[in-house]
């Protein structure tokens, strides 16, 4: 089977967050199943430096790309590495920046050109090169893809030639733009309607995969669930209603070959559930990271690496400090995004010096030793469509605690004290009463170390590897295709 994957980050070549983990992973796991995976994805100025030394074949020096009455011409490249051809997109014009998407709180206002010429490139690349079975494109910046296929504004593949999965890794970023973005794409203005584009009064380019694909899935069977309603739909409850028939919850998962204490190259100290002399030492190293003193080692230390958002529940961190500190514990938090919430945690850093570390960055090898290192692991996420530092965290024998919410809910199960079952805590709502009930609960379990040895051991043993969700996706593509040769018979 040949599968084309189209993204816009795809971890090692440029990465974000969470999206650019699974693209690259599920890559990589699908062609370890023996399937043909493609990947498509713009050629950044990060992607660039990852690229060199690597034997590179140039597929097209200028493959034309129509946006409107404007022609591109982009270069593209393959690589082949772990199995799978990954083709790269490259327009120096647009992608050639600072930033993914983006700087500071703000997008890039020309973004749906720039992500309309990675989808058009992408199809033309399926046309010419790959030929794939089954197009799977990843969140709005390749939502365009289903919509020109199923609309038939793409001249190289007519409607119901090729099947579209689309999945939604966070339902609340659009690709919301106005109106007059349609013309410059290279979109009839006939697409403006509340059947296809149109979502209060502009452009979405989400809305349009959710409806233009074949089938549609999210990143946990709980997420698949709560878009579904108008708590957690964010005004798409009714897009999503529309497709719930075609709607499917597949749990991301971890790739153990990179997050694993027993072979981390980065951390202090190896460990495993049989063996967990190592994370004191790798407690230790990351007090010392922080300018904690040693003595420290016997307070609860609860970790954060996160987007900093509102979405991630980070103001309720915020809100918790003093109480946490109050109690006994030290708090260190890793990531970057609102410039609020970036100003209030550096605030509370400096208030309390000798308890909170806050690095304002993105750094991989930081968040390893942080899930190394920490206690607790805090994720008080008012949605989380999947989450994978929770994962993380079971893994390195990191306790989470987590809001009952998407994909939290459905890895992180309640410690129960008659069964000694359960591998982390978790809280509704999103009060602060009841984020600090749930760290209440963590600490009086921290306190009975029989106990918090078994916790972390049940979350240590846990099984969230790639291989059973990657199997889970060819099931689905096959499903998928059989259904479109019975449609096209």
């Amino acid at each position: 089977m040949k599968i084309m994957m189209v993204a816009s980050e795809a971890e090692p070549y440029a990465k974000t967050g969470g999206l650019g983990d699974v693209v690259g992973a599920l890559s990589r796991h699908l062609a370890g199943l023996g399937e043909h995976v493609a990947v498509v994805l713009p050629l950044y100025e990060v992607t660039v430096p990852v690229l060199a030394g690597r034997p590179q074949t140039i597929v097209s020096e200028e493959l034309p790309v129509a946006l409107g009455a404007e022609q591109r011409h982009v270069r593209v490249v393959r690589v082949d590495e772990a199995g799978v051809s990954w083709y790269f997109i490259d327009d120096p014009n647009y992608y050639h920046r600072t930033g993914l998407y983006g700087t500071s709180d703000d997008g890039y206002v020309d973004n749906a050109k720039r992500f309309m010429t990675l989808v058009r490139g992408a199809l033309a690349i399926a046309a010419v090169e790959f030929a794939p079975d089954i197009l799977h494109c990843h969140d709005w910046q390749t939502a365009l893809a289903p919509v020109l296929i199923k609309t038939g504004h793409n001249p190289s593949h007519q409607p119901g030639s090729l099947p579209t999965l689309f999945t939604i890794h966070n339902l609340g970023y659009d690709g919301l733009f106005e109106k007059d973005i349609l013309t410059k794409i290279g979109l009839p203005e006939e697409l403006f309607h509340v059947d296809a584009l149109e979502f209060y009064g502009k452009v979405s380019l989400l809305k349009g995969g959710i409806l233009h694909a074949d089938r549609i899935s999210t990143v946990s069977e709980a997420y698949s669930r709560e878009i579904l309603t108008s708590e957690h739909g964010l005004g798409k409850e009714g897009i999503t209603r529309l497709r719930k028939g075609d709607l499917v919850g597949i749990l991301n998962g971890v790739d153990y070959t990179r997050w694993d204490p027993a072979t981390d190259p980065v951390i202090a100290a190896s460990y495993s559930a049989d063996d967990l002399t190592g994370k004191r030492d790798c407690k230790l190293d990351l007090l010392r990271e922080f300018g904690f003193p040693a003595s420290a080692a016997g307070r609860p230390l609860f970790g954060v690496v996160s987007r900093l958002a509102w979405q991630k529940g980070l103001d309720l961190v915020a809100a918790v400090t003093s109480d946490l500190i109050d109690s006994g514990g030290l708090l260190i938090v890793l990531g970057t995004g609102e410039s609020g919430l970036e100003q209030e945690l550096r605030t509370l850093a400096r208030r309390y010096t000798e308890s909170v570390g806050v690095r304002i960055a993105y750094n991989d090898p930081l968040a390893h030793k942080i899930e190394a290192g920490a206690d607790v692991f805090l994720m008080p996420s008012r949605y989380e469509p999947c989450g994978l530092n929770q994962m993380y965290s079971l893994r390195y024998g990191t306790v989470p605690v987590v809001r009952a919410t998407g994909g939290l809910l459905d890895t992180v199960q309640p410690w129960d004290d008659k069964t000694w079952t359960g591998n982390g805590f978790r809280f509704s709502g999103d009060s602060t009463e009841a984020f600090l009930g749930a760290i209440r609960e963590a600490l009086r379990l921290y306190r009975n170390r029989d106990a918090w040895t078994v916790i972390m051991r049940n979350g240590m043993t846990a099984d969230h590897s790639w291989e059973r969700s990657a199997r889970r996706y060819v099931e689905l593509y096959r499903e998928m295709i059989q259904e479109n040769h019975v449609a096209a018979s």
